[in-house]
């Protein structure tokens, strides 16, 4: 898939696009929640994940990142989204959101999820609300 805005901004799912060097960059060293991934970790994330990136006019230069872990049937998990600091605010992180929620509805999966610390608002704009039932879900590696 790719989609192109107003702004000639470019959203590309190719896996091949993805520059793996910024996208490592970003995560270990800026996420807070991937501080210290090693490099292979992330490229194993992204060869069994649909990714997304969103880049300048002409592929120039990478802007943003995403991935989905899914099954295409039941379940998907968006997670790894990183807008580079000087392109916030600029609506990408929903740009993203709304685009996953596209993607994946021919699949008609059940549930799809992500995690937030702090951008409700942004999830929010492309349908994400708070899970109801939290006490149902359970996980190993709580942080």
């Amino acid at each position: 898939m790719q989609l192109t805005r107003e702004d000639g901004l470019v959203l590309d799912t190719d896996p091949a696009r993805i520059d793996l060097d910024l996208v490592h960059h970003w995560l270990s060293r800026d996420a807070f929640w991937a501080l210290g991934r090693d490099r292979e970790t992330v490229v194993r994330s992204i060869a069994n994940s649909v990714v997304l990136g969103v880049y300048t006019p002409g592929h120039a230069e990478q802007l943003a990142f995403a991935r989905v872990v899914t099954d295409h049937a039941t379940f998907g998990w968006l997670c790894d989204v990183y807008v580079d600091r000087p392109a916030r605010g600029r609506g990408l992180g929903t740009w993203i959101a709304e685009s996953v929620v596209e993607l994946l509805a021919p699949y008609r999966l059940k549930r799809l999820l992500l995690s937030t610390l702090d951008a409700h608002e942004v999830y929010a704009r492309a349908g994400f609300e708070p899970v109801r039932d939290p006490q149902k879900l359970m996980m190993i590696g709580q942080q």
